[in-house]
Formats: C-alpha cells, sequence, structure tokens
C-alpha cells in the first residue's frame, strides 16, 4: 500500500483510524496524569529482582506475576476497558542459549473475540524505550508519563499499537526485553536475544492461569522499529526455537536489518546517542569485545556509552542527538566505520544481520521510502531475500515525502500510518481469510 492512496482526502478511512487512535490515547494520556490511578500500578520494589540462580526450567514459563492497574484504564461493569493487565516475570534464553529472566505485560481484552476459533494472541515487541530499568513497558504502562529531574522524560507510545490489537478482541503480551526492568544490561538489537523473549512471551501468555487463552490458540506477532527488528528475527527462528507455536502470522515494520547501515544514518541526527545503546548491548552480549571497543574509543567516546546506559529515548535524544560518532573514536572515524577493523566486534554484528533464515509464517513488511532513521533499503532486501527462498512476505511502502530530515519523523510518520494495514492484515491472518500467495514485493 502506497500512502498516497490514503492521503488524499482520506479516501479509504484507513489515516482517520489511526489518528482517532492518536486522538484518543492522547485523551486518555491526559486524564491518566491527573488522576490517582497511576500509584495503583507502581510496582512492587522487589518485583524486578529476578533469582540470582534460575531452576531448570522450559522457556516461557511463568516465574513471577502481579495484577497491574492500567493508568488509562476506565472501570466499566466491574471491569477494566480496554484491558485488564497482568505484570509477568518468565524465563526465556539469551543470545547463547542461556537462561534469564525477562518482564513483560499480559493484556487480558474486555471485548470479545467474534472471529472464529479461541482467542488469539499477539506477541507486541515495542520500539526503542531506552536502556535504563525505569524505561522498561511494563512499568510506563502503569504510569503512561514519568519525569525524573533534570530531562528523564519517559512516555508509553506503543499504548496507541495494543489498543488497537484490543479493539478487535485480540490477547496482547508485550515483553521487557533482556536487561529492560530486569538486572543486567539491555541487549539492545540483539537479534537472538529479542526473538527469543518476543516467543517466550507468548508461551508465557498461553501458560498464565486465568489468562482466557488456550494452550493452542493463534499467535501473531508485530512490532515497529526495534520492534521490527525483533519480530523479524524472532519469524526466522520459531520454526526452530518455538515449534510448538501456531504462529500465523508476523507484521515488522521499520527493520534495522543491518546495524553498519542503522549506525550511518542515525549518526548526526538526533538519534545518534542510540548508537550507544547498540554499544552497551554488545558489550553485554559479547564481553569478549570490550578490549577492543575500549581501545578503539576516545574518553569522550566512553563517556557517551556509559551516560545513555541509564537513560530513556527522550533523555538520550536531548543529550546526545546531533552528534557525529567520530567524536567518540580516538582516531576520528565514525562508529559504522571503525566495525569492520575490530575482528571481534565485526562478528558480533555480523551475527545480528536479519534476512539469512526464512520465516516459516507470512510476513507483512511496511517501511518508508523517507525514513531518516532506519534505511529503506536494506529492509526490502531483506523482504527479497526471504521471498527467494520461498516465504510468503507482502512489503508495503509508507511513501511519505522527507519531513524534518535527522529528526525521525520519517522514521515515525509509518509507524501510525502502519497500524490500519497491520491490524487488518493481522486480523485477516487469525479469521482464516485467504492470504497472499508467494510475494508482493
Amino acid at each position: 500500500m502506497d500512502i498516497r492512496d490514503v492521503a488524499g482526502g482520506l479516501g479509504t478511512g484507513s489515516l482517520r483510524v489511526a489518528c482517532r487512535l492518536a486522538v484518543a490515547l492522547g485523551t486518555a494520556v491526559l486524564a491518566a496524569v491527573g488522576s490517582t490511578a497511576v500509584a495503583s500500578g507502581t510496582p512492587a520494589p522487589d518485583f524486578y529482582a529476578a533469582p540470582a540462580h534460575l531452576a531448570p526450567g522450559r522457556p516461557g514459563e511463568i516465574l513471577r506475576t502481579e495484577p497491574v492497574t492500567l493508568a488509562v484504564a476506565v472501570p466499566i461493569d466491574g471491569r477494566r476497558w480496554p484491558a485488564e493487565a497482568t505484570r509477568i516475570m518468565y524465563r526465556s534464553t539469551d543470545t547463547h542459549g542461556a537462561d534469564i529472566a525477562v518482564t513483560g505485560t499480559y493484556f487480558a481484552p474486555t471485548l470479545p473475540w467474534t472471529g472464529a476459533g479461541a482467542r488469539p494472541l499477539v506477541s507486541l515487541a515495542t520500539g526503542t524505550q531506552g536502556q535504563g530499568d525505569q524505561c522498561a513497558p511494563s512499568r510506563l504502562f502503569t504510569e503512561i508519563v514519568g519525569y525524573d529531574a533534570p530531562l528523564d522524560v519517559r512516555a508509553e507510545y506503543e499504548l496507541l499499537q495494543v489498543f488497537a490489537l484490543l479493539s478487535r478482541g485480540i490477547a496482547v503480551v508485550v515483553t521487557d526485553y533482556q536487561g529492560l526492568g530486569t538486572p543486567g544490561v539491555h541487549t539492545y538489537l540483539n537479534r537472538a536475544a529479542a526473538a527469543h523473549a518476543v516467543l517466550d512471551a507468548a508461551r508465557a501468555a498461553r501458560a498464565l492461569p486465568g489468562s482466557g487463552l488456550g494452550t493452542t490458540g493463534p499467535v501473531g506477532l508485530w512490532g515497529y522499529s526495534q520492534g521490527g527488528g525483533a519480530v523479524a528475527a524472532a519469524a526466522e527462528l520459531q520454526a526452530d526455537y518455538a515449534p510448538d507455536l501456531d504462529l500465523r502470522g508476523a507484521y515488522a515494520g521499520g527493520i534495522p536489518a543491518d546495524l553498519r547501515q542503522v549506525a550511518r544514518m542515525m549518526d548526526g541526527s538526533a538519534a545518534t546517542g542510540l548508537i550507544g545503546y547498540a554499544i552497551n548491548g554488545i558489550y553485554a552480549a559479547y564481553p569478549e569485545t570490550r578490549v577492543e571497543i575500549d581501545r578503539a574509543m576516545s574518553p569522550a567516546g566512553r563517556a557517551t556509552v556509559e551516560d545513555v546506559r541509564e537513560q530513556c529515548l527522550a533523555e538520550t535524544l536531548l543529550r546526545h542527538g546531533l552528534h557525529r560518532t567520530s567524536e567518540w573514536t580516538a582516531d576520528g572515524r565514525s562508529v559504522a566505520d571503525t566495525i569492520d577493523t575490530l575482528p571481534m566486534v565485526r562478528a558480533a554484528v555480523d551475527a545480528q544481520q536479519i534476512g539469512r533464515q526464512t520465516p516459516a509464517a507470512p510476513v507483512l513488511v511496511v517501511e518508508g521510502l523517507g525514513d531518516d532513521l532506519i534505511p529503506y533499503g536494506p529492509a526490502r532486501e531483506v523482504a527479497a531475500a526471504w521471498c527467494a527462498r520461498g516465504a510468503t512476505v507482502r512489503f508495503s511502502t509508507a511513501d511519505f515525502p522527507p519531513i524534518a530530515p535527522g529528526f525521525i519523523v520519517g522514521h515515525g510518520l509509518p509507524l501510525l500510518s502502519g497500524i490500519p494495514e497491520a491490524l487488518t492484515w493481522m486480523t485477516d491472518r487469525f479469521e482464516g481469510r485467504p492470504g497472499p500467495v508467494g510475494c508482493q514485493l
């Protein structure tokens, strides 16, 4: 779908749906800020303290739960609209296969599922939240907007997508990923760890007592930006890692498919600091790279990478945006140009490449032609590579004109415009409507 097909006069209604969702969420947020609902969802201080040693178990096993109140939930007839929420801690595995504890949130919809069969479940992978524990989506769903002086502003924008799915009676589970909320460093853009967290969140939701889900019900995957990369990786790994899931389809938007090219595009933009998140993620998942990275970094670079490790997105944009990563390196080269001069770092970055394995389930890919954060070309190459190996793929271009390049507008607009198309795609997969045959590139 070309965005020009819906822009003129709002002809198809798709953009109107997205805008209504945005207005509804904005109204709810304003109400939440002035209410006392925030306090009721405050997590117990020890909820995120993962067990020091995990006993043997299976990925997706529930380790801990607590009911929470969404800051924008509305009591109706003894229930909360649009969902009752449960914070969960579940077992997953890191990039090397070691057991880890991951947190997340399960949303049981207030509305019924009116399609055929059991209520479906979507495992939603969030876009970039930050790297500090305070940025975990499972925390932000209960406060929506948070602030700590001087610049730590937090807002949970993913509710827009969660509410869209809940409006169809689809259950949703949202992972916090490895190290976001729980002890340790968040392994930002780590392909395997993110994929495992997304797939195991679906397992955990189905295992949650009282979830209302069947043990064999249909599952979908949904994510944009960082979440798009996590979903693309999960779709690739699902057949081997989680064959027990009845995966009907996946939506992956704004896929950061090639980290070298992502680093080049981010460099000098408002999002430069996010490259620091990725460096910290490599530190955490591949500790052998630390010597190489530290040797290549300047004192300013090391200070920046350490600084962003405890930040959420807004603070990182404000403090480190519009800088060049040539300021971070000892020899003045960019981080992207430095990667291939460091053998262990090169191997770690290569391991994050998306597109080398083939999804078994149909995938909708939405990319912005004018995306100023994630390059369009590599994502299309991933879709083409999947197609060449027999996958079922629909590639959809959001053709917005350039708007304030370097300030993430071009990356954010397809997130909004893609929701109606993705929602129709996902609902069709769950209702058994005939899907695309082969590839639509």
